[in-house]
């Protein structure tokens, strides 16, 4: 869960958020294009949430199966979406994580099932997906396994044919269907990147509201 979820302040005071949401493959480059739109912005205040935060925790069983590449972290069961909701209705909500933070601007939540779950897309005020060519893909992943995780090629390989690639063509990619703006080619498209940052420019609130200050 989000740092200070239980400080929340239910007082009434409320803040105006747009949430992007950014969907696509792994190693399609949704983080990239996420951190893109952030730099971007000029607004006051930004939140990025990762799919990653929300996988649930393992069992003793399925640790042994993650530790031997079994355990299928690509699929949808592997996340806990109601937490995830709780967060994003916080977010949405303007309800703050802490009495000293301000209600964010604009939240952008990456992630492979960003676009997935309907009571998600629908807090959303504009859905992404990142398409990118799955060989470039793999290699992002390839070399992402072996360079940050040490992982040889051989267990990369067989965990993207047993599990990656199945729960993108089952899961994610029809996920396509939700999304208001398709991005080719990933970080390469600068220029729809950056129109897509101008529109959330245009449409986001500016105003953020101190705790007790009245709207």
């Amino acid at each position: 869960m989000l740092p200070g979820t239980q400080d929340k302040l239910r007082d009434g005071t409320k803040f105006d958020c747009y949430i992007v949401g950014i969907a696509g493959g792994s190693g399609s480059g949704k983080t990239s294009v996420a951190e893109r739109i952030i730099t971007n912005l000029n607004v006051p205040s930004v939140v990025v949430l990762s799919m990653d935060s929300y996988y649930k925790v393992l069992t003793s069983e399925q640790k042994v199966e993650a530790f031997n590449s079994a355990f299928n972290f690509d699929h949808p069961d592997a996340f806990d979406f109601d937490i995830l909701l709780e967060n994003l209705k916080d977010l949405k909500e303007g309800l703050p994580q802490t009495t000293s933070l301000h209600g964010p601007n604009v939240v952008i939540f990456e992630g492979i099932f960003a676009l997935y779950d309907r009571r998600i897309t629908d807090l959303m005020d504009l859905k992404i997906f990142v398409d990118t060519d799955s060989d470039i893909r793999l290699v992002r992943r390839l070399k992402r396994d072996i360079d940050q995780r040490g992982r040889d090629i051989n267990s990369i390989l067989q965990q993207y044919l047993n599990f990656v690639k199945p729960a993108f063509d089952n899961f994610i990619q029809p996920t396509v269907k939700n999304a208001d703006v398709i991005i080719p080619h990933g970080l390469e498209n600068l220029v729809a990147i950056d129109l897509i940052t101008k529109h959330i420019q245009c449409l986001c609130p500016t105003k953020t509201l101190k705790i007790g200050e009245s709207m």
